[in-house]
Parts: structure tokens; sequence; C-alpha cells
């Protein structure tokens, strides 16, 4: 398996006018135990399956499997899924050498925006956009398999 070593923030600034990209998203778990969380999604035009692991002890580090499947398959899929969906826009964009994927949430996540940084090791340094917020790499209730379970506006 492949390891994801990323680090997550909350957005606190204008962002969209530097997106080089935006896609919707919509997801849901087959299982989120945070051993083995198996999640389908719909990526624009593309279809997914990734398995993902429990994270480390600082949460940035975590194994994780993918794979494309027709989206055919993950709409059925999602008919199986655990209650509770993620609807989002993902944003790309650039800072230095690292890509930013900042995702904007709907539904019962609305007001939520999260960036993700993927990094090559956990002590790798990287550009600090101004729109980058207070970190909450970790902090599980920030996971998409939780946010799925108890979503943002309930907090």
């Amino acid at each position: 398996m492949a390891k994801e070593i990323e680090r997550k923030f909350l957005v606190s600034g204008d962002f969209k006018a530097n997106a080089e990209k935006v896609t919707r998203i919509t997801q849901g778990y087959l299982s989120s135990v945070p051993e083995r969380t198996v999640r389908v999604r719909i990526k624009g035009d593309k279809g997914y399956i990734t398995v993902k692991g429990i994270g480390n002890d600082s949460g940035a580090s975590r194994y994780e499997w993918e794979k494309e499947i027709p989206v055919q398959e993950v709409e059925e899929l999602l008919k199986i899924c655990e209650p509770g969906v993620i609807d989002k826009n993902r944003y790309l964009l650039r800072a230095g050498k690292h890509v930013f994927e900042v995702d904007e949430f709907f539904g019962e996540n609305q007001g939520l925006i999260v960036a993700e940084v993927e990094l090559q090791d956990e002590h790798e340094q990287f550009e600090k956009p101004g729109w980058l917020g207070e970190e909450v790499t970790g902090q599980v209730k920030y996971y998409n398999a939780m946010l799925m379970k108890h979503p943002f506006t309930r907090w």
C-alpha cells in the first residue's frame, strides 16, 4: 500500500480567485471504522474506491489504496453506503512547489472549508498561502468519514 502524508487546515480567506481547477465530488462510506475506511467517490466524471488505514500519532500519515472504477459502479455502491453523503467542490491551488486541495462543503457541512497539502514526509517545509488558517491535522472531527456522521452544521 502507498502511504499518504498530508496536513490539514481551515481556510480563513479568499482563495477561489487563484484556483487552477474546481471539481465536484460526491462520496459515501462502505465502512467508516478508523482502522479501515472504505470510500466510494464520484469526482467529476470518474469513479473511485479508496481504502484508508488508521492514522499515525500525529494524524498526518496513514496507508491509502485507491482504484478507479466506473461511475455506474460507484452509483450502485452509494446505495449501500452508511447513512450520510459528502458533497463538496474541490479547488486546486498552487503555492510554491505544492498544490493545495481546498474543499468547500455543501449540505449538512455547509460553511466548512478545509485545505489539505500532501507532503513527502511529515516535516517537509511548504509555503503557507495567506488564506490558510488554523491547522487541524489529526483532529478526527474534520475527517470526511466523521463529517458524514457528525456534520459541521450540528457542532
